[in-house]
């Protein structure tokens, strides 16, 4: 190898080294962003469980409500016709591994099993892999989807329960990645409305409201309200888990590219010594072919006659 391979390899090395550098600030910026994003998750779950509250104690105290935010009571009414919602909610930028893309196979597995369905896109990876397949979107909600919030979580709920109620959609789905832990992150499917009345039924311990509540202006008007915020609130809690969810992917792809990094160091490194051991060898060998050749030149001088 000549010394401009050497150089080449130094300057590869270089490059290598301003690329990790650039994968450690993503890896910092990721686990900063991961951990404010678990204190928020931690703090939405005794609002949600007290909405839930809410509404068990409502169908504890009066029987039979009709509400269309339910399954009927007849369990032969599985309300499988008719147009479905889907809320899919996906990052702004890639290099997180497959987060993206476990949730757009969801998505195009609930398209299979469902056509007649309106899509409500969070997050610009899930907005373009629409536009590239021809997949029809009914609604891009256009914030980023690195900063949710609640009056956002409200604004999306909105939108969803102004379509449900008019009987437009028939039943609401939403696809987020649910972080289980920090080793493990799922791409799942979930209803939101309507409900099983079971998700809400008293539990062994607890015992029917002896005295009935008043309420203003009546127990359907409650109902929705409760229903409102609990859908609000589950869909702020997918937008924070779903963000979880991405930043803790980021850190892992970003901490094996760190790895990749590391070792690809260690072999240009192994590299470039074995090509500067080979051109100082070259040296040696040719200064000293030089210098033996001088010897001898000055030996048949001095044997010159």
């Amino acid at each position: 190898m000549s010394m401009a391979s050497a150089r080449e390899i130094k300057n590869h090395i270089e490059s290598v080294k301003n690329t990790r550098k650039i994968t450690n600030a993503m890896y910092l910026i990721a686990s900063t962003k991961l951990r404010k994003a678990k204190a928020d998750l931690d703090r939405t779950r005794p609002y949600f469980e007290a909405v839930r509250t809410e509404i068990k104690r409502i169908f504890r105290t009066v029987d039979n409500i009709d509400s269309p935010y339910f399954y009927p009571a007849d369990p032969d009414d599985h309300l499988t016709e008719g147009t479905y919602g889907c809320l899919v909610i996906t990052a702004d930028k890639g290099l997180a591994g497959a987060y993206n893309q476990n949730v757009l196979k969801q998505m195009q597995k609930l398209l299979k099993g469902h056509p007649d369905t309106e899509l409500f896109v969070v997050g610009e990876s899930g907005r373009r892999f629409c536009v590239r397949h021809d997949i029809p979107i009914e609604r891009s909600f256009r914030y980023t989807a690195q900063n949710p919030t609640m009056e956002r979580a409200r604004e999306i709920a909105r939108v969803l329960m102004e379509r449900y109620e008019s009987g437009r959609l028939k039943k609401i789905f939403i696809i987020y990645t649910d972080m289980e832990s920090s080793l493990q992150s799922e791409a799942i499917t979930t209803r939101l409305l309507p409900f099983h009345r079971s998700y809400f039924a008293m539990g062994a311990s607890e015992k029917k409201v002896s005295q009935p509540f008043e309420f203003i202006p009546s127990v359907e008007e409650v109902l929705r309200l409760e229903v409102y915020g609990y859908v609000a609130g589950y869909i702020y809690s997918a937008l924070v888990d779903s963000f979880c969810s991405e930043q803790n992917a980021r850190m892992t792809a970003m901490d094996s590219a760190n790895q990749n990094a590391e070792k690809l160091l260690g072999e240009l490194s192994l590299q470039y010594n074995r090509v500067r051991q080979a051109a100082i060898t070259r040296e040696i060998t040719e200064v000293s072919a030089g210098a033996l050749a001088q010897r001898r030149k000055r030996r048949k001088e001095v044997e010159t006659p």
